[in-house]
């Protein structure tokens, strides 16, 4: 049976770490979630006042960055009335997230996994996470 390319824990560990250091250099502190080429949950890190509402929020942008292999940013843009994808945000029992801050991990140009981030503005997560993704 051949494997599925997947990221590591190693893997989340760095790109958490990455996450962590710009949200601390933002002054927000984050939820930040990694999961694997199968939108499972690998790591997961609520940083100290992180709020607890956006714990889920962080783990449902990661598993909508992987189900989807899009940006949640992007796929936000075209989930808004009178685009393509208005409601997708209802699919998937609700935990497509469609607000900046779910960005996939790509190794040799195949999705292996994704990052996402809550616990500031769209533009603070998206910030984070593009961090995050550079260090992956």
């Amino acid at each position: 049976m051949p494997s599925i390319p997947t990221l590591s824990l190693d893997d989340a560990k760095r790109v958490i770490a990455a996450a962590e250091a710009e949200s601390s250099t933002q002054g927000q502190p984050s939820n930040i979630a990694v999961v694997d080429a199968g939108g499972n949950l690998v790591a997961h890190v609520r940083m100290d006042g992180a709020w607890l509402g956006s714990i889920d929020i962080s783990i449902n942008k990661a598993f909508t960055a992987r189900a989807f292999d899009t940006a949640t940013k992007d796929l936000g843009d075209l989930a808004q009335p009178g685009e393509q994808f208005y409601g997708i945000n209802a699919s998937n029992d609700g935990r497509v997230m469609i607000f900046a801050g779910g960005i996939p991990l790509e190794r040799d140009g195949q999705v292996v996994g994704a990052v996402g981030v809550s616990g500031g503005t769209g533009a603070q997560d998206q910030a984070v996470a593009e961090a995050a993704a550079s260090a992956f």
